[in-house]
């Protein structure tokens, strides 16, 4: 009769435990935890009227118009750096921290197409 070979069934040598003994994978201490720091809330953002508003209103050719879009920057956030930006890059045309620019050159208002009216000599 033929002798029979048993072969071990496991790659794992005899005689060791399959968790690598008593202690924890980590060491005999817990891996320290570094306290993390408190949340600051984040900040709110105030909506930009030029994003939430028509684009065109600042880029019409109508002076009212150009005056309403005026009225919405006086409460944006971002004007102090909106205008002097548009300075920097010299804006051809349209409102840009709330002040009209024609021709890279702020301007007190936009006057109507057209003639100019008459001066009665007085």
């Amino acid at each position: 009769m033929p002798q029979t070979i048993e072969r071990a069934t496991s790659h794992r040598r005899t005689g060791m435990s399959g968790t690598g003994g008593t202690t924890p994978p980590y060491g005999p201490h817990p891996p320290r935890r570094w306290p993390t720091p408190p949340l600051s809330p984040a900040p709110v953002r105030r909506p930009v009227p030029c994003r939430e508003e028509d684009p065109e209103l600042w880029f019409a050719e109508s002076p009212t118009v150009l005056e309403q879009a005026k009225a919405l920057c006086t409460t944006c956030p971002l004007r102090d750096a909106c205008l002097a930006g548009a300075l920097d890059r010299a804006e051809p045309w349209g409102v840009w921290g709330g002040e009209i620019f024609d021709r890279g050159v702020v301007i007190a208002r936009k006057r109507p197409r057209g003639r100019p009216r008459k001066v009665t000599a007085a």
